[in-house]
Formats: structure tokens, C-alpha cells, sequence
């Protein structure tokens, strides 16, 4: 096998990972010792961190490594950032679906996010050296995009109910579970027996559920780039706000009409440009407007429809306040 050519060095790899650590310690253990509803003014404010820190980290690569490499960085972070978007119609249907309440929906992201972060990496290296050693895997990577931006595109509209899915039907078989919950807990203890809480399932479906959106996302970025390091770092900047942004946008996610057209797009877009790799070159400049216009103009024709759409009220699943446990 090839050796996978990398402009992270060591240094640079350890000095990110421990980033990455620090900054999830500093998350859990400080600002979110204690649980707690994460309101708007909070969420809006860790955004703006999450994506200022990746602005800069785009900046240090561009400085060091120069511009096709600074803009390789931001296009698949944009390509990251915007396909998680659709992770967060998931997660709300999951949250409404399980009666998980706004007081514990954080810690449950937490630590899917937490598992999320070590089967990304292990799914960015794998497909790298697969690339690498299997060249011809570039069109089929270009296909699985194309196919998958149809298939988002024919089913924008169509409900998710992950909660009716063969994983959580195969979980509740064989995993002793109970509808009550017991505060931040993932397990209750009773009668001398472990039973899984409802917190447990939703972490379940949260992984499973960035399992299957990184089977796109992670191919999308490498019509980009195949530097391991790009890749990584990209990609793990978008995981690390997820959560800040689900919480930013999980009450208006549905005023987004025209998000998914948007970036079934996107994804057409990058498996045509992998399947023509070959033949045609297309810079990354091209690539990073191409895909910010499709995102823009998704956004801003949901923002005209919305405009012109009179206001309906809306309420949780159930009509049930969802920071608060349900009875069951």
C-alpha cells in the first residue's frame, strides 16, 4: 500500500488532537458541568466560537501552506458544515420521537458527537488508503454522490422516523430498556438489573444517524482533497459545533423548505466533479463558489417563501413540552 501523503506533521496532528480534547473537557466539565436548557443567546454564542476557531485554522493553513490547500480547507468545511445541517432534522425527530427533554438533549449530543469524532477518523483514514491503492474507486465514490443528491432530492419532503427503524426495533429486543427516565443517566438500576434509558436509545440513533451522513459527507470532501490532515481537521471542526448549531436552529430547521434542494446540489456537484477527475480539472476556487451560491440560493429562496407564507402555529410532538420528562 501507498504511503498516504500528508502536510500534517506529528506535531501538527498531536497539536490538534490535543486541541480537540481540551476543548471537549472544557465543554463537559466546565461550561456543562451541571445539565441545563441550552438557550438561543448560548447556542448563538458557541457558533460564533466554533466557527471563528475554523476561520482561524483556515487562515494558519492558508499562511503556512498557501492558498489551494487554505481554500481545499474552507470548501470542505463548508461542505461539512452545511450537509450536517441535515443531521439536525434527524436529531429533532429523534429528541421529539424519544420524549428526550431540552434539560438533557445536550449530553446526549455530547457523546454521540464524542463516538462520532473516533469512527470519522477511522472512516477518513480507511477511504484514503482505499483511494490511494484502488484509484478506480474515485468514480464509485462520484456515483454513490450523484445517486444519493437525487435520492435527497426526489425524498425532500418525505418524514424521517428513525425511532420506527430496524435499530431501535433490534435495540429494544435485546437491550433491557424502560420508558422512565432517571435524570442525566443513560442506565437505571432496578430490581438488581440494568435497564437502559430512553437518554441511551436516542444516543443509539444519534450515532447511527452521523454513521449514515458521513457516508456522504466524507466521500463529498474528497472531490476536494485527499490529504488526511484537510480532511480530518475540516471535518471535525464541523462535528465540534453540531451541537451549538442544533440548538441555534432546531426551533426554525423546518422554515429551511429549500435547504435539502440545496444540498442535494451540492452533492451532485461533487460526484460529477469525482467522476470527471480524469478528464476535466475543477479549481477549487470554482468549487468553493459553486457550492456556497448553491447553499445561498437554497437559503434565501426558503427565506422569500417563508416571507410569503402566513405563519402556522406549531407545538412539540404530542402537544408535550419537551424540557420537561415525559410520565410513561
Amino acid at each position: 500500500m501507498e504511503t498516504l501523503h500528508t502536510v500534517g506533521s506529528p506535531a501538527l496532528w498531536g497539536g490538534f488532537i490535543a486541541f480537540v480534547i481540551a476543548m471537549l473537557a472544557l465543554d463537559l466539565g466546565v461550561f456543562h458541568r451541571h445539565a441545563h436548557v441550552v438557550k438561543f443567546k448560548e447556542a448563538l454564542g458557541w457558533s460564533v466560537v466554533w466557527i471563528s476557531m475554523a476561520l482561524l485554522f483556515n487562515v494558519g493553513i492558508w499562511w503556512k501552506f498557501g492558498s489551494e490547500l487554505g481554500v481545499q480547507f474552507l470548501t470542505g468545511y463548508l461542505i461539512e458544515k452545511s450537509l450536517s445541517v441535515d443531521n439536525i432534522f434527524v436529531f429533532v425527530v429523534i429528541f421529539s420521537a424519544l420524549r428526550i427533554p431540552a434539560l438533557y438533549q445536550h449530553r446526549v449530543l455530547f457523546w454521540g458527537i464524542l463516538s462520532a469524532l473516533v469512527l470519522r477518523a477511522i472512516m477518513i483514514f480507511a477511504g484514503v488508503a482505499m483511494l490511494e491503492r484502488f484509484h478506480w474507486l474515485i468514480y464509485v465514490f462520484g456515483a454513490f454522490l450523484i445517486l444519493t443528491g437525487v435520492k435527497l432530492f426526489l425524498q425532500r419532503n418525505k418524514e424521517d422516523h428513525p425511532e420506527d427503524g430496524w435499530l431501535m426495533k433490534f435495540a429494544r429486543r435485546t437491550i433491557p430498556s424502560t420508558q422512565e427516565f432517571d435524570g442525566h443517566h443513560f442506565f437505571k438500576k432496578e430490581n438488581a438489573r440494568w435497564l437502559a434509558t430512553p437518554l441511551f436509545m436516542a444516543l443509539l440513533l444519534v450515532e447511527a444517524s452521523d454513521v449514515i451522513f458521513a457516508l456522504d459527507s466524507i466521500p463529498a470532501i474528497f472531490a476536494v482533497t485527499r490529504d488526511p490532515f484537510i480532511v480530518f481537521t475540516s471535518n471535525i471542526f464541523a462535528i465540534l459545533g453540531l451541537r451549538s448549531m442544533f440548538f441555534l436552529l432546531a426551533g426554525a430547521v423546518e422554515k429551511f423548505s429549500y435547504l435539502k434542494v440545496g444540498l442535494s446540489g451540492v452533492l451532485i456537484f461533487v460526484g460529477v466533479k469525482m467522476a470527471i477527475v480524469d478528464v476535466v480539472k475543477i479549481p477549487p476556487f470554482v468549487s468553493l463558489g459553486v457550492i456556497a451560491a448553491m447553499l445561498a440560493a437554497s437559503i434565501v429562496a426558503s427565506l422569500i417563501k417563508n416571507r410569503n407564507t402566513p405563519p402556522v402555529p406549531s407545538v412539540t410532538a404530542a402537544g408535550q413540552d419537551l424540557s420537561k420528562p415525559s410520565k410513561a
